[in-house]
C-alpha cells in the first residue's frame, strides 16, 4: 500500500508528473497541489471568476501580430504572448504549432529552417490580414483577472507545497501516508463545496 501511495504522490508533485504549463504557471514549478482537478481560478464560481482564457482564434491572431514585428520561432511566439500578456495566458505547443502549420497552408506565412529551428514569417497575404487584424489580442486574456484573488491562491497554493515538501522530505513513511490523506482529503472538500452550492 505504501509503495502505490508513495508512486502515486510522485506523479502528482515530483517532476515526472508536473502537468501542463499552464497549470504550473500560478504555482510554481510544482503546478497545482490538487493533481488534474480545475486549477484554482479556473472554472469554479467566486469573486476570482474564470482565469484568463483565450479562443482559438486568438491563438491564430496573436502569432499574425507578433509576426508583423519580426520573424519569430514557435517556441519564441510562445513566449512572447506570456510575457505580453502578464503571464495570464501562455499557449501550449499544441494550440501554437497546427496553427503555424495553418497559416502555412494558407499561405499567409512562410518557413525556413535555421539552427534546426523553423523561422517564421510573414508573406505579402498575411501582412494585409496581420495589418486588418487586433494589436495586441493577447490582452483580451488578461482582462476580467482578480489579481488580489491570484495572489491570494499563489500564496495557499505555494504554502500547502512547501508543507507537502518537507514531510515528504524528512518524513517517514507513515507521514507521508497521512500526508498524502489530507492533500486527497481536502481536493475532495474543495469539489464538495460547489455540489453542496448546486444543490442550494
Amino acid at each position: 500500500m505504501h509503495a502505490q501511495g508513495h508512486e502515486h504522490c510522485r506523479s502528482q508533485w515530483g517532476p515526472q508528473g508536473r502537468g501542463a504549463e499552464g497549470r504550473r504557471s500560478a504555482f510554481g514549478p510544482f503546478g497545482p497541489p490538487f493533481g488534474d482537478g480545475p486549477p484554482f481560478g479556473g472554472r469554479g464560481r467566486g469573486r476570482g471568476g474564470p482565469r484568463g482564457r483565450a479562443r482559438r482564434g486568438d491563438v491564430r491572431a496573436s502569432i499574425l501580430a507578433l509576426l508583423k514585428d519580426r520573424s519569430m520561432h514557435g517556441y519564441e511566439m510562445i513566449q512572447e504572448i506570456a510575457e505580453r500578456s502578464g503571464g495570464t495566458w501562455k499557449p501550449s505547443p499544441g494550440s501554437v504549432y497546427p496553427t503555424l502549420q495553418l497559416l502555412e497552408d494558407e499561405g499567409l506565412i512562410t518557413s525556413a529552417s535555421e539552427g534546426g529551428k523553423k523561422l517564421f514569417s510573414l508573406t505579402e497575404a498575411g501582412r494585409t490580414e496581420a495589418e486588418s487584424g487586433p494589436e495586441a489580442p493577447w490582452e483580451e486574456a488578461g482582462r476580467g483577472v482578480d489579481w488580489e484573488a491570484m495572489n491570494e491562491i499563489r500564496k495557499a497554493g505555494g504554502g500547502l507545497i512547501e508543507a507537502f515538501k518537507q514531510v515528504w522530505s524528512t518524513g517517514t513513511p507513515e507521514q507521508r501516508e497521512k500526508a498524502l490523506g489530507v492533500v486527497n482529503e481536502a481536493r475532495k472538500k474543495l469539489y464538495l463545496i460547489l455540489a453542496e452550492e448546486d444543490r442550494d
